[in-house]
């Protein structure tokens, strides 16, 4: 079981550090598309990946054409809190793509109007927040995603 994790321009080093972890300890992969907010080899970046970074299976991307290019046919899925449907409704699938946004803004606008029946939201129940971190939000969705198939095949 293997999920993709796509960080679309991500801002800020320690939360790409963590989900770089994240991705190990799940069995996923990480894929990055540029810019980036930091440069990979950030101490930042590093640290919060401890010494599990090296080993991480990781792509990267020069934009977003390159991304779609390279992962046609693929199942996409967006993470956004613009979302009209439940993380938990996602019909989750091995090697599907969970693709989240920049810390500042999420995903862009077009990409949330052009795939609408496929953009999924946490709920967030307080008026006070905007949105979860970025880190914190991709750990809800690929671990509800493991638990979601352990389910179905009845295995870790």
């Amino acid at each position: 079981m293997a999920f993709n994790i796509v960080l679309i321009e991500p801002e800020i080093p320690t939360n790409t550090g963590n989900i770089g972890r994240l991705s190990l300890a799940s069995g996923s992969n990480l894929h990055l598309v540029k810019p980036f907010g930091f440069e990979l080899n950030d101490k930042r970046v590093k640290r919060a990946g401890l010494d599990y970074w090296k080993h991480v299976s990781l792509f990267i991307y020069e934009n977003l054409d390159d991304f779609y290019s390279k992962n046609k046919g693929k199942q996409f899925v967006y993470l956004s809190s613009h979302g009209n449907q439940l993380y938990t409704a996602i019909d989750y699938t091995d090697d599907m793509f969970l693709i989240f946004g920049k810390e500042s803004v999420g995903l862009p606008k077009n990409i949330v109007s052009a795939n609408l029946n496929s953009v999924y939201t946490i709920p967030i129940f307080s008026s006070h927040i905007r949105s979860l971190n970025l880190a914190n939000a991709v750990s809800i969705v690929v671990y509800e995603g493991i638990r979601n198939l352990s389910f179905k095949n009845q295995t870790l």
